[in-house]
């Protein structure tokens, strides 16, 4: 096992992460334009995506330790101490790959960040809507979760 084998496998890792990009993007869009329909069928695709990529992660994992025996590192090392131990043009392509990675994990999180607070927006106001039907209104503690519900009472302070 080489240090081709562990940057296919990275290849094969960043193909991945950019397919659950548009994922995320997807279920955005699918949230943007409120046809919750969709979104059980959006938030399937973004599992299955990550379920494959637990299953690259782990063959990385096993590439990558199988390569830095071969160069004299310890297990598990970062990719930035492996591109360091390899020869070039090897060390570019690894510190490439790193850089991509990075890139791509941070826009994965801030789409994902994103989504969430879209989501969680959207449940308190189907829960609130829900209330006002009912007639009952949640109150709110000062660190803006809600208390149980509370009745209002209007005092006439003339008698």
């Amino acid at each position: 096992m080489g240090v081709a084998e562990v940057s296919n496998v990275l290849w094969r890792e960043r193909e991945q992460l950019e397919l659950l990009l548009f994922k995320l993007e997807e279920e955005q869009l699918v949230l943007a334009s409120g046809r919750a329909r969709w979104l059980p069928h959006a938030t399937r695709e973004v599992e299955v995506v990550l379920e494959q990529l637990r299953t690259s992660e782990l063959l990385r994992a096993v590439e990558v330790d199988s390569y830095a025996e071969s160069l004299g590192l310890g297990a598990n090392p970062s990719l930035t101490e492996l591109s360091q131990a390899s020869p070039d043009p090897w060390r570019e392509l690894l510190l490439a790959h790193r850089t991509g990675l990075l890139e791509l994990t941070t826009e994965i999180a801030a789409i994902s960040r994103a989504n969430s607070e879209v989501i969680v927006t959207a449940q308190r106001a189907a829960h609130e809507s829900l209330l006002a039907l009912s007639g009952t209104h949640d109150t709110y503690a000062p660190t803006g979760r809600a208390a149980s519900p509370a009745r209002a009472h209007l005092i006439d302070r003339a008698l």
